[in-house]
């Protein structure tokens, strides 16, 4: 497990790229945190950490998945927040991007836990009391650490 109270979003991009160093084609990456919390900005610098040029990057809370060619890998940015259930996301065809070329960063894995493959990575980010922009980030790896 690490852990990580960062102070700006600059901080916060820090911390994701030097995550980024660490992902492959076929890992998984489930994200949580409440509305605002910095998911989106997360995954934007990995996305970016990874090798991903495009200009906007934008949330797929709308398109549900987004799909990008990065350096070495192909990567998808889903967000689930909008979607009902397991189901729902299965009839997504989010399967496919849960294995090479894909690094797969999943915003509201809640909304389908069981649908996310047991080696995977978890991050959760949570706001600071009493800091305007100050975040705690907790990555565990599949295993728990």
């Amino acid at each position: 497990m690490q852990c990580y109270e960062v102070c700006s979003e600059t901080e916060s991009e820090a911390v994701a790229v030097r995550f980024a160093a660490a992902l492959k084609p076929g890992d998984v990456v489930a994200l949580s945190g409440e509305l605002g919390a910095g998911k989106s900005l997360f995954c934007r610098a990995v996305m970016r950490a990874l090798g991903v040029e495009d200009e906007a990057l934008p949330s797929p809370t709308y398109a549900v998945i987004q799909e990008y060619d990065g350096a070495a890998c192909r990567v998808a940015h889903m967000d689930w927040y909008r979607l009902e259930d397991a189901l729902e996301i299965e009839m997504l065809g989010v399967r496919e991007y849960l294995q090479p070329p894909w690094v797969t960063l999943i915003e509201w894995p809640e909304r389908a836990p069981a649908l996310l493959p047991a080696q995977s990575y978890r991050v959760q980010i949570a706001l600071l009391d009493g800091a305007p922009r100050g975040r705690r980030i907790v990555i565990l790896n599949s295993s728990g650490t």
